[in-house]
């Protein structure tokens, strides 16, 4: 039995809610490790990766900040873009954050000092948004591309060791990024993905 239109709608309106609370939810983690920090550690507890130290500093450093400021600047950013990869679907925002793990690595490896917070995964965001619409030649691809590009192309330059504050790890931008790159390469390449946007 075929679903009216408006069973359709509503579940598709069901299944988009449930979808933009993913963002929000992810925060729920380093804000309350901030917060944990900023109250019981005097803001030492920190999660970072760092050379020479254990692999689970890869995984968590996403989610470790340098005070609440560092926190709210990256999560003012997270949010909009994690909405827009979301707009294409699940698979592409997991597609982008295994990307940016997976570019982080060699850095942990090879990097001589460590890092933390959510900004790799800010720009792996807005690497994979940069990317895919000139890779997939689509409406809404393309849409997205260009928006990001209009909204954030001025946090591009930061990229550079030469326009980064001291202080801030241009690497792991470039990494986050890089990660980015790769998703969007993976997600335009997967023809399953192309004949369920095409059909």
């Amino acid at each position: 039995m075929t679903r009216s239109l408006p069973q359709r709608l509503d579940r598709w309106m069901a299944r988009a809610g449930r979808t933009l609370l993913i963002p929000p939810l992810i925060l729920v983690l380093p804000w309350l490790q901030e917060l944990v920090d900023q109250l019981l550690f005097g803001g030492r507890w920190n999660l970072a990766m760092t050379p020479g130290g254990s692999f689970l500093g890869v995984l968590t450093a996403p989610f470790s900040h340098g005070g609440f400021g560092h926190l709210l600047a990256n999560s003012l950013t997270f949010l909009p873009l994690s909405w827009l990869v979301l707009l294409r679907g699940r698979r592409d925002y997991l597609a982008v954050w295994l990307g940016v793990y997976a570019t982080a690595i060699p850095v942990w490896l090879l990097w001589p000092t460590g890092s933390h917070g959510l900004s790799g995964v800010v720009y792996g965001l807005l690497g994979y948004l940069l990317l895919i619409g000139w890779l997939e030649k689509r409406p809404l691809s393309m849409l997205l591309s260009v928006l990001a590009l209009v909204t954030y192309a001025g946090v591009l330059p930061s990229l550079l060791p030469i326009f980064s504050p001291p202080g801030i790890s241009w690497i792991g931008h470039v990494s986050g990024f890089g990660g980015g790159v790769l998703a969007a390469l993976a997600v335009a390449r997967d023809p399953e993905r192309g004949s369920k946007l095409s059909g």
